[in-house]
């Protein structure tokens, strides 16, 4: 079993990492072997909207890193996407990322039957997590995977994926500030749980 998550951030090792190989290193735990993609590692180029995809399961660009991107993803039985909240959205590596991976599913979705999930994090408590996380598993759910939540049937945590923040409180008109999101305990709690519902559910495919 092989689950790999992917950092949509800018900052490699940063807190979307953080919230990322807490899930692996749960899942791992569980006896998945795991493996965690910083985009910001890969070259990554645009999409050039050629449409050559809507008709073969191949991408025209082959001079970049995408292709063995791709064959990670294809290997995975889970895929873990994160990425911290930029004005509302993903980042622009993550979206990046989305549409170069058209071609795996305009003309059939070859990632389909594996199980997904999401992640994100922001600086303020409210700053946009919701909308990224939708944003996240729209995209896995239309190339075709089961969305894994981070809830714990004992103890409900969550009904979507995992939003981390590093505003832990307001008081006397200053934000007081988490050094890390290692210090948002509901953040990792549920990233943790997460990870053991990634491979309960891989699991269930068998």
């Amino acid at each position: 079993m092989k689950i790999i998550a992917i950092n949509g951030s800018h900052r490699k090792n940063k807190n979307t990492a953080v919230l990322l190989q807490a899930v692996l290193d749960e899942a791992a735990a569980q006896g998945a072997s795991t493996e965690l993609l910083e985009l910001a590692d890969h070259n990554i180029k645009f999409c050039i909207s050629c449409n050559k995809c809507l008709s073969r399961n191949q991408c025209t660009i082959n001079d970049d890193d995408m292709n063995s991107m791709a064959e990670k993803l294809l290997a995975a039985d889970g895929i873990v996407l994160g990425s911290p909240v930029y004005w509302g959205n993903v980042t622009a590596m993550m979206k990046n990322f989305m549409d170069r991976s058209r071609w795996m599913h305009m003309y059939k979705n070859m990632l389909a039957g594996k199980a997904g999930a999401a992640v994100t994090n922001a600086g303020l408590r409210n700053g946009g997590q919701d909308l990224v996380l939708q944003i996240m598993e729209h995209y896995l759910s239309g190339q075709g995977l089961q969305l894994v939540d981070a809830r714990d049937q004992d103890a409900p945590l969550a009904f979507t994926g995992v939003s981390g923040s590093l505003q832990a409180d307001f008081k006397d008109g200053k934000n007081i500030w988490r050094r890390s999101v290692e210090e948002d305990e509901g953040a990792m709690k549920a990233c943790r749980q997460l990870g053991r519902n990634m491979v309960k559910t891989v699991k269930s495919f068998s």
